[in-house]
Parts: structure tokens; C-alpha cells; sequence
């Protein structure tokens, strides 16, 4: 029979084509006939499945966004963060795409996503510093709902992930760890990841490539902007969460890494296991993952020399409980040379081999080892060290640096940016031993340090510093603070053709015995330039002509005539700015002498922001306040001003250590609607007796304060201060403590005397809060009250923690348009109730958790005579009893109950029973309210 093979072949593509233009019309016909089903399942989707909010413009249903996959796209795609950041966004995308199982689609009219593509994404995941984070935004399945007992064999997550695909194109990524101190900042990030992902266990093949990305621990960067490229390939369990790098190979730069280990994901953080190392790489390759300014310098720079790099990461992580992964990192560098461009001599024999540890991540444990640092320049210059330290307060230090280096031609070798070097300088320290603070220790040292001819000059500033010269021992045979002895003899420079000597020497830091002679003066900006600081600024005039000699208990046991402290020290024009303060800090003219145990402020005029102050008086105790890091500085000084602005003041700055200095940083970032309470000193005992025309405060104009005001112990005080304020007189004492940078607590008992009530209320906000009423009075008043509470943030008064009690006497009010009276005298049917006029009374209070407890007090209103007793609250609740004397002389009266609020009083005759406030529960400890207040029916 014969074939033909003309007639098949016909068929066929006439079969082919209607195959293909069926599937060409299926593919155009599912996204018309589902879209509603698909739109509306994503969105019930999202609703059972996630506990924070999910917006998105609209969604578009195609074959061809990521073909041949099925995708819904959601446009415009925002999800915010669990708490405490359900306020901010985790998510915000041009496109988010979920590819759809076509098969469970047709046949089963179900949704399955086994596909994700995310486009132009911002993904901010933030932790705080108690590890709260905010992409806790999944429900996780409650077996319990479901009569389903745990066993121990379930996971601790139960998040299943059912994907196959992968995918993110260039995505902004922030990770910011307040807990662990980490930032990492990714631009450009592009992902694509693939494998049996719907499976429990898969393995994931990942090629990752990142633009830029940053790396921060404890605020210092370790990379910046750098490239980084990713091949890897790890077995992933979806219901445990838990991810083993089989084959992972990283390259940032030039830098290549290979990771072995773990990381899994748990209820209360993660357990990780992470081996990386840069085995038989070059010096040059290591060198790349430098910040970037150091990339233009490696251009012109040839490096050789071969490096091994080690890297782990390994422990569980939980906050709650204190546990943080161990940190280890291991350097060595073989054979290393660097010359940068056709210098004279270059670095040769560069030989490096360290580790270092920090278990816990606690910086108390850290270990160091420096096997070997050592190098050489040109024909003699060379540097070798050997140093060894085991943990942070109570420091085990084994030393041995010796180096003798011509800083031209090592300036000219490695091609210092930004800075020119000349001189000699010669080094030789020997150490060993244990530093400890508490126990006064030292490591038993010997050492000098000598520069000759010395030569700096900076891009800063175009003229250098001359004629340096720095000669430095140190002995400490016995490894004691007593026993050690630090000469420098001398010490000078010559700046802007301004000669500056220093000689001087120190010994026996138990009690230190000093001698030190100090002459010359300086352009301090100019020389300031030089050393210029990236958030700080200095300019002025600095003039020294001083010699101090003594020992530091000649002035704390008052042997003053031991003492031989002389010389003056005169500033003009200074002016600092930082950015730890809103404001700059001007002293116009500051002449400073010194004469045995005091230092005297002869002339001192500066300004801070709106704020001038003139002082004269005296310091005590300075040189043992700078040279011990626990003195206390004691001053009396007399200080006027014309105008002094607290508000300027209450900004959140850091304290007197990085502990304080880290936590103030986080404290602005978690609460940056707070503006941080004022920071007091806690090493001064300063008096001044303050005469200030003007003080500004919280919107307070306070005038003519005079009285003594002082700091001592990290406390401030007023004491018999008196100033004019809405047009009266007011006498305060008072104290207030710094307890964080976002917390205070006070006390103070104030007298005002016959002040108008109309413009306390408009004028006080405090007062306002405290006496709502007050909005429908008007007359004088005075006040005798004592109050003592905290403060909050923003240095206002959480109500809930005041204490106080005493008088306010009525000298002639009068009340108009009071709702209770009015809803009295409408109740009692007696019009002389409902605007009140009081004269002469008092009326005696106390206040304790957000309640304003009254005394009873009587007044008289045309022929009767009401008598009010009971409870208000700072949220306007009353619970007032009132008795209404009748006449004559008020001898009968009638019950009467006041409950409700200030503004929607609820008013019984006849009545004794009211409605009891409850108090609030206050945490003095945290500042916070435990239970708010609510009002119940008193039995």
C-alpha cells in the first residue's frame, strides 16, 4: 500500500495548528475566564494567612508576564510589619507575581501558588532591641484548634512553604538587628531560586548577585558598597525552617568565599552553624572588600602576597534569654608587598597571622591573638609586634612591639591617602600582665616612644604641623597602678609659625603625683582642620601659659598648701558644633586662672542656641576630675542671664559611655516622635546662684528667676528659686533625675500667690490638665502645693505617677457655664446653683495614681450652702458628693451624687451611692500604666 506522505504530512500541521491556536486561545481565554476567582482567593489568601495588612492597587492575570506560567501579578504592593512596627512598612513593590498550578486550576478550581516574582521591591526588616521583629506577619497553624496534640517530634515553626520557584529583581533589602547590633543594607539585589521547593525537604539552587550592600555590627561598618555574587545550592526543610549549605560559593568583589554549616529558624530565634573561609587567595583580592575610598588607592597600588581568611558563626540565637551565636575570625598573610605606584621603598615581608573571638557575641569575652604583625620599609625601617589579649574588663595583655620606621618613606610606600607624614620614629614596648580597673592593675611595662622631626600635614588644612618632637617612656615594673611612672620630655610643635611645649610627667595613678608645664597658643580652628572629624566642628582661640604640680589627694584631703597650680588659660571666639547637639555652642571669651586648688572663671560669656550666660566663681577639684574618670567636680559659681532656653536643652544625646551612647542611638530610632529628657552630669557638684531676666520652657515664658540652683550626684535642684510667671509670684523648690534618655522623675513644692485662673489655664498646660474645670473660671487664686512624679519622653508629666497633696485658695472666683453646676441646679431647681461665685475659700487636695482626691469644703450661694467632697481623675471622671445646706444656715441638706465626666456629668438627688474611679496601676520601674483606668459601680 503506498504511503502518502504529502496527504500526512498536511494533516499533521493542519492538527499542529489547531493545537497550538487552541493553546494560543486557552492561554488568552483562562485569564478572562477566571480573574475574579483568582483575585478574590488572593485576597482571602492573605486575610486567613497573614495578621498584618496587605494592600495592592489591582491584580492582572497572564501567561505571558512569566511564561509559560499562569501568574497573577498584584501591582503596587504594600504589607506592613508585625508589632511593634505595624505601623511601617516590610514590603512595598512595584509587582508582586504568584505563579498558579494550572492543572489544580482546571481540574480542581482550586489556587495553589508555587511561584513567586517580586520586582522593584523595598523588603525593611527591622528588630528592636528586645528582638521583637517585625516580620512576624504569617499565622501559624494552631494544632490545638484542631484537637491535635504536639509531639515532640513536630517542628518548632510550622510554616510550610509550597514553591517551586523563586525569583526577585533588583530589590532594596535593610536588615537592621537592634538586638545583635547588625545592619546590612542591599541595592540591586537579584535572586533567583529553584528546586522541588512544594517538597518538605529540597534542595535549592540559588544564583544571587547584589549591586551594592553594606554591613554594620555595633555601628562600624565592615563593608561598604561592595559587589557580591552567590552559586549556591542548600537542602531546605519548609516545616522546621532549617537550611544546610551543601555547596555555596561567594564572591564579594574580588574576595571569593565558600560556606559550609547551617541555619535554622526558630519560635524564639534561630540556631545557626556557619564555617567560611578564603583559602589560597591573594593579599590583593582581601584587599578589595575595603571601603571604597581604599578602591582608588588599590589602582595605583601593586600588592602581592597570598592570605587565608576563616570565618565562623555558630550558636543559638535568643534574645529573650541572652543567648547569642560565638564569633570567631582568623587572618594570615604570607610573603605580602605593597608599593604604590613608583615610590622609593615599598613594604616588603609583610607577614600577618591573627584570630580573634568573641564568644556569646559579649565584647567582656573578647580574645585576641596576634601571632605575628611584621613588616619592612626601605633599607633599615621595620615593625614587628607579638600581642595577646584574653577579655575586656579584667584583661589578660601579653606585648612585644618593636619598630623603627623613617614615616616618609613609609607614607611614600603605601601612599596614605590624605595625609603626608615625615620624622623618625622609634618605638620599643614590652608588656605583661592583667589590666583591671577595679583592682587598680597594670601589665608590668617598659617602653619608649620617640619621634624626631616630625611632619603632618592633611588635605585638610594646606599648611602642616612642624617641627614635631615627642619623646615618651613608660616603666611599670611591679604591674601596678602605683607603680607606674609616664615621662614626656618634651613635647612641642610649631603650627602656624606658633610654638607649643609640653613637659610633662605622671606617676603612682593610685594618688597621681603630676608635673606638667603647658605654653603656647593656637588658631583652635585652624589646627582643628587638620584633624578634621566627620560631625563635629571647632573654631577659636586658644592661649596656655600653665604649670601644675602636686598630687591628686593634696586636694581631696584639702592640703591645699602643697599644691602649686598656677598659670592662665584664655579662650576667644570658640565655637563647637556636634551632632549630638541641635545647637552650637559659643564661648565669646573665657579667661580661666589657676592658683593652687581652684580654677577661676574670671571672664566667661557664651551662648547656646537663644540661651546667654555670664559666670564667675570657681571649679574645684579639676585635676583630679580629669585625671581620675570617677572624680566629682565641685563649683560655686554666680550666673546671669538674660535669656535661657530649657526647650534647646531637650534633645536625646548620649551620656558618658558607648553603653549609654548605643542606647540613646537605638532610643531615637524606636521613638523618633520623642524629643529625650535632659541629660544630667553625674560626676559634679556645681552651685550657681542664677539671676536669669528670662526663662523659656515646654512654652512657659518664666521672668525674673532668681535663687540657687545646682547640680550634684546626677540630680538637679532648685532651692528657693522665685520668678514671675503669668503675672504672679512664685516661690518652687524642687529636684529632678535623669533616669534614661527617655525618662525623668521630680518632686517640687511650689507657692503661686493671687495669679489669674483664666490665664494659668490658657497659659499652663500642666495646670489645664490638672484643673479642667478651671476652662469655665475666672479671679485669683493661689496655691501652696508639694508634687513629685515622672516624666516621659518629651518631658511632660505621666499623670498616672503623680504624687502631691496641699491648698488652693479661691479669693474671688467666679464660675460661668460649668456643666455640673448647670445639671445641678436644673436637678435641685435652685438657679443660684448654676454660676457659682467662691470667696475666701480653701480647698485642701491630695493626689495619688491619676486621682484628685477633695476634701470636703463649704461655700455659700445666695441662701444655701453647698458643701462638695470626692474624686476626679486626670481623664476628667468625677465621683463628687455634694450636700446642699437649706436654708437657714444650711442646717438640713440634701444628697446629692455627681459621676460621669466634666463634660457629660451625670447628676442624682437624693443619692449617696456614686460610682467609684478606679486607680491606676502604675509601674514606677518602667514607666508605664499596667491597667488603664475604667469606671465600675461602687458596692
Amino acid at each position: 500500500m503506498k504511503i502518502n506522505i504529502k496527504k500526512i504530512a498536511l494533516k499533521t500541521l493542519k492538527w499542529a495548528g489547531i493545537s497550538i491556536a487552541a493553546l494560543l486561545l486557552l492561554l488568552f481565554l483562562l485569564p478572562v475566564l477566571f480573574p475574579g476567582k483568582i483575585e478574590s482567593e488572593v485576597r482571602k489568601l492573605a486575610n486567613k494567612s497573614l495578621v498584618s495588612k496587605l494592600d495592592f492597587k489591582h491584580t492582572r492575570l497572564s501567561f505571558f508576564t512569566h511564561f509559560p506560567s499562569l501568574t497573577v501579578s498584584m501591582e503596587d504592593v504594600s504589607l506592613m510589619g508585625s508589632a511593634p512596627y505595624s505601623n511601617d512598612t516590610l514590603v512595598k513593590a512595584k509587582e508582586i507575581s504568584c505563579g498558579i498550578n494550572l492543572q489544580r486550576l482546571i481540574f480542581d478550581n482550586t489556587v495553589k501558588v508555587d511561584e513567586i516574582y517580586v520586582d522593584n521591591a523595598y523588603i525593611n526588616v527591622q528588630i528592636s532591641t528586645k528582638g521583637a521583629a517585625n516580620y512576624n506577619v504569617y499565622k501559624s497553624p494552631d494544632k490545638e484548634d484542631k484537637n491535635e496534640p504536639k509531639t515532640a517530634n513536630d517542628p518548632e515553626e510550622g510554616t510550610a512553604i509550597q514553591l517551586d520557584k523563586v525569583k526577585f529583581e533588583n530589590c532594596h533589602i535593610v536588615y537592621n538587628d537592634r538586638s545583635a547590633k547588625i545592619l546590612v543594607d542591599a541595592h540591586g539585589f537579584n535572586y533567583l531560586g529553584k528546586g522541588g521547593l512544594s517538597e518538605e525537604v529540597f534542595d535549592l539552587e540559588t544564583d544571587a548577585n547584589i549591586d551594592s550592600i553594606d554591613l554594620y555590627y555595633d555601628r562600624v561598618p565592615y563593608l561598604e558598597r561592595k559587589q557580591v555574587h552567590a552559586d549556591l545550592i542548600t537542602r531546605i526543610n519548609t516545616n522546621a525552617l532549617s537550611f544546610i549549605l551543601e555547596k555555596n560559593e561567594l564572591r564579594i568583589n574580588k574576595l571569593p568565599l565558600e560556606f559550609t554549616g547551617f541555619f535554622t529558624i526558630l519560635r524564639d530565634g534561630y540556631n545557626i552553624g556557619i564555617d567560611a573561609a578564603s583559602k589560597n587567595t591573594t593579599l590583593e583580592d582581601l584587599f578589595s572588600v575595603l571601603p571604597p575610598p581604599y578602591l582608588t588607592w588599590m589602582e595605583n597600588t601593586k600588592i602581592q602576597g597570598d592570605a587565608d581568611l576563616h570565618f565562623t558563626f555558630k550558636g543559638r540565637y535568643n534574645a529573650a534569654v541572652g543567648k547569642k551565636p560565638d564569633l570567631g575570625v582568623s587572618l594570615k598573610v604570607d610573603n605580602g608587598a605593597i608599593e604604590y605606584k613608583d615610590a622609593p621603598a615599598s613594604v616588603e615581608d609583610l607577614n600577618i597571622d591573627l584570630a580573634a573571638m568573641l564568644p556569646s557575641l559579649d565584647i567582656k569575652r573578647l580574645a585576641a591573638d596576634v601571632k605575628a604583625f611584621d613588616f619592612k620599609v626601605g633599607e633599615k625601617g621595620f615593625f614587628r609586634a607579638r600581642v595577646n589579649t584574653k577579655g575586656f574588663e579584667n584583661i589578660a595583655v601579653r606585648a612585644d612591639v618593636k619598630s623603627a620606621l623613617d614615616l616618609a618613606e613609609l607614607d611614600a610606600a603605601l601612599g596614605l591617602p590624605d595625609v603626608d607624614l615625615k620624622g623618625t620614629l622609634r618605638a620599643e614596648l614590652v608588656a605583661n600582665g592583667f589590666f583591671n580597673a577595679d583592682k587598680k592593675l597594670l601589665p608590668k611595662t617598659k617602653g619608649n616612644i620617640i619621634l624626631k622631626d616630625g611632619w603632618l600635614k592633611t588635605t585638610h588644612y594646606p599648611n602642616p604641623i612642624k617641627d614635631i618632637t615627642f619623646v615618651a617612656t613608660v616603666d611599670n615594673p611591679k604591674g601596678t597602678y602605683q607603680d607606674l611612672k609616664v615621662a614626656i620630655t618634651p613635647a612641642s610643635f610649631v603650627f602656624e609659625g606658633n610654638p607649643v611645649f609640653v613637659n610633662a610627667s605622671i606617676e603612682d595613678l593610685t594618688d597621681v603625683l603630676y608635673n606638667a608645664r603647658i605654653k603656647g597658643e593656637l588658631n583652635v580652628g585652624r589646627i582643628y582642620q587638620v584633624f578634621k572629624q566627620k560631625g563635629m566642628d571647632v573654631t577659636g582661640y586658644a592661649k596656655a601659659d600653665l604649670s601644675l604640680k602636686g598630687r591628686q589627694s593634696y586636694a581631696t584631703t584639702g592640703q591645699y598648701s602643697k599644691l602649686d597650680n598656677k598659670g592662665t588659660l584664655l579662650l576667644k571666639h570658640i565655637k563647637t558644633t556636634s551632632e549630638l547637639f541641635p545647637k552650637a555652642f559659643f564661648i565669646n571669651e573665657g579667661l580661666f586662672r589657676f592658683q593652687n586648688e581652684k580654677m577661676w572663671f574670671e571672664k566667661f560669656a557664651a551662648n547656646y542656641g537663644k540661651s546667654d550666660f555670664a559666670l564667675n566663681g570657681y571649679l574645684l577639684n579639676t585635676i583630679n576630675y580629669f585625671i581620675e574618670q570617677k572624680g566629682t567636680l565641685h563649683g560655686e559659681f554666680n550666673l546671669n542671664s538674660k535669656l535661657i532656653n530649657i526647650d534647646e536643652f531637650m534633645s536625646l544625646k548620649d551620656g558618658e559611655n558607648e553603653d549609654r551612647k548605643t542606647a540613646v542611638v537605638y532610643a531615637k530610632e524606636e521613638n523618633p516622635k520623642m524629643s529625650g529628657v535632659v541629660a544630667v552630669p553625674k560626676n559634679l557638684d556645681v552651685w550657681l546662684s542664677a539671676n536669669a531676666e528670662k526663662v523659656e520652657y515646654n512654652g512657659l515664658l518664666i521672668q525674673n528667676l532668681k535663687g540657687k540652683t545646682g547640680i550634684s550626684k546626677g540630680q538637679m535642684y532648685l532651692q528657693g528659686a522665685n520668678f514671675e510667671i503669668i503675672g504672679c509670684k512664685v516661690g518652687i523648690d524642687a529636684r529632678y533625675d535623669d533616669e534614661s534618655a527617655l525618662a525623668a522623675n521630680f518632686d517640687a513644692h511650689f507657692t503661686a500667690k493671687d495669679f489669674s485662673v483664666k490665664r494659668a489655664y490658657n497659659e499652663i498646660p500642666m495646670f489645664r490638665e490638672m484643673a479642667t474645670a478651671a476652662s469655665k473660671a475666672e479671679g485669683i487664686i493661689s496655691i501652696d502645693y508639694t508634687v513629685k512624679g515622672d516624666l516621659n519622653g518629651n518631658m511632660g508629666p505621666i499623670y498616672e505617677s503623680l504624687q502631691g497633696d496641699g491648698i488652693i485658695n479661691l479669693r474671688d472666683i467666679k464660675v460661668q457655664g460649668l456643666k455640673m453646676f448647670g445639671a445641678l441646679s436644673k436637678k435641685t431647681g435652685q438657679d443660684g446653683l448654676n454660676n457659682p461665685s467662691f470667696e475666701g475659700i480653701t480647698i485642701k487636695s491630695h493626689i495619688d495614681n491619676n486621682l484628685i482626691h477633695i476634701d470636703p469644703f463649704t461655700f455659700k450661694v445666695s441662701l444655701f450652702r453647698p458643701t462638695i467632697k470626692g474624686t476626679t481623675s486626670f481623664n476628667g471622671l468625677l465621683d463628687l458628693r455634694i450636700r446642699v445646706g437649706l436654708p437657714p444656715m444650711g442646717l438640713i441638706g440634701v444628697p446629692v451624687t455627681v459621676t460621669g465626666t466634666h463634660n457629660d456629668p451625670k447628676i442624682k438627688v437624693f443619692s449617696k451611692t456614686g460610682k467609684t474611679i478606679d486607680e491606676a496601676i502604675y509601674n514606677e520601674k518602667t514607666n508605664t500604666v499596667v491597667r488603664e483606668e475604667k469606671v465600675k459601680k461602687a458596692k
